[in-house]
Order: C-alpha cells, then structure tokens, then sequence
C-alpha cells in the first residue's frame, strides 16, 4: 500500500480524538492490512481480532505516533501493531495447545510486497528469488520486508528459531551465490 502524506495527518487528528479521522484511517488501510494478515493467517477468526485489537490500540495510542519526530511511516506504524498482535495471538494458541493456521504454500499471484521487492532490486534479485524454496521466501518475508525477529518469525512459522536461522542463512547463500 502506497502511503499517502495524509494518513500521518489523520494519525495526528485521531490523537486529537477526532472519530471521523479513524474511520477515514480504517477505510483506506483496513482493506490492506486485512489482505496482508491473511497472507499471514488462514484462521479468519485470529485475523478478526488481530485487526480489531490493531485498530483499538491505533486509537489508543496515536498520540504516541504523532508525538514522535522518528516515528516513521503511518501505513508503516499500523503495520508493525498489527504484527505485533499477531504474534501475540499465535504466542497464546500456542500456550492453549492451538496450532496457528498460517499459510506456507505459495499463492498463484505473486503478493504485493514481493512485486515490490521485486521492483526494487531488479530482474537477478527477482529470478534469484524465485528459485528460493518457497519456506526461504517466507523467512525472508517475515525478518525482512515485515522486520520481524527470529523468534517472532519463530512464531509466525511455527517453527523452531534454529529452524528460521538455518532458512535465512541458506536464503543469504542462495542469494549471494546466484547475484555473484
């Protein structure tokens, strides 16, 4: 999603307790993030409530994100409560004995964040890439692109850390030896 100055804007109005800023916040990135969860989560019931305790602390506590001179991107700052929440929810399934439903198996369409990554570092990035193994990519996804730790992708993949490690460290081979 591309970001557009306005969303730091009604980040700064919900702040302020302006209702009609975080509906107009919730229309644009809710779609998104809700597609982006998903990629994440096949449990449609963990992904509800994700999105709803993402946007109850969105209004919670955007004061703390307009406060802060270094707070970085809005789309980017809803992105991280929204993973964070995440984790959260697969952290207590695990302690109840649930096994999170999240999806390794690769999807027809490409997603959006790897047609950006894609984009980004050209056409050998991108075929190197592609003859990851599909358990690679998702390393790579969730410590890269979502900037997520080895034991929160640990987590994520329902796997266990050594296991994210060994994958990222075969990915960085991988990588490196095909772009050489």
């Amino acid at each position: 999603m591309r970001q557009s100055p306005d969303e730091e804007h009604l980040v700064r109005r919900i702040a302020a307790g302006d209702r009609r800023a975080f509906d107009e916040l919730y229309r644009r990135t809710s779609p998104w993030l809700l597609a982006r969860l998903r990629r994440r989560c096949t449990d449609d019931d963990v992904v509800a409530d994700v999105m709803q305790e993402t946007y109850l602390a969105v209004w919670r506590a955007a004061g703390s994100f307009a406060g802060s001179a270094t707070s970085g991107s809005a789309v980017g700052w809803l992105w991280t409560i929204a993973a964070h929440r995440l984790v959260d929810a697969f952290r207590r399934r695990a302690r109840a004995g649930q096994v999170p439903a999240v999806p390794l198996a690769e999807t027809v369409a490409p997603a959006a964040e790897d047609e950006v990554l894609a984009g980004l570092v050209g056409h050998e990035m991108e075929q190197a890439l592609l003859e990851l193994p599909a358990d690679a990519r998702e390393v790579l996804r969730a410590m890269v692109l979502d900037g997520f730790s080895v034991r929160e992708t640990s987590v994520l993949l329902g796997v266990p850390e050594n296991t994210v490690k060994s994958r990222a460290r075969r990915a960085r081979i991988a990588l490196r030896e095909a772009l050489s």
